[in-house]
């Protein structure tokens, strides 16, 4: 029998023990429709600790990925967090094969947020992704289109 001992899990980090997660930094341009300047969008693509990208403004917003070479990618890994509005979000994954000209849908999900105790939303998805150019998530912070504000934790790609 093969054994190999990798340590404790970290329970403070969700994708400690998965599979390796992708460079983001190193392997893409990311285009974003708004950003606060508070919370930028590395702190939600990298390693580094940080409070996550939110939207300089309420409504609808994209993060796009643009990979320097086609990926396969294999999971994707999605924390949201809201401390403050109650609200029923809506996030969308996108990707393309051709550079953005056509899109093919990963997953659409809604979810409530409910301040104090529902605050946290962690989505993972196991995927079989060749050749991806372009990852796009779309984020409707509240679907009844008030004025809250697009944020995400964290986005690990694998």
């Amino acid at each position: 029998m093969r054994k190999q001992i990798t340590g404790p899990l970290d329970n403070r980090h969700p994708e400690a023990g998965r599979a390796r997660c992708l460079d983001l930094e190193g392997l893409a341009k990311v285009e974003i429709t708004s950003e606060d300047v508070a919370h930028p969008i590395e702190s939600a693509l990298t390693a580094s600790s940080g409070t996550g990208w939110r939207a300089a403004q309420p409504g609808e917003q994209v993060i796009r990925l643009l990979f320097d070479e086609p990926q396969h990618l294999r999971s994707v890994h999605l924390v949201f967090d809201e401390s403050e509005q109650p609200r029923t979000q809506e996030f969308w994954v996108r990707w393309s094969a051709d550079r953005g000209v056509t899109y093919r849908e990963v997953v659409r999900q809604q979810f409530n947020f409910c301040p104090p105790t529902t605050i946290h939303e962690v989505e993972d998805y196991d995927v079989d992704l060749a050749g991806v150019t372009t990852l796009e998530l779309r984020v409707v912070p509240d679907i009844s289109h008030g004025d809250a504000r697009a944020s995400l934790a964290m986005l690990r790609l694998a």
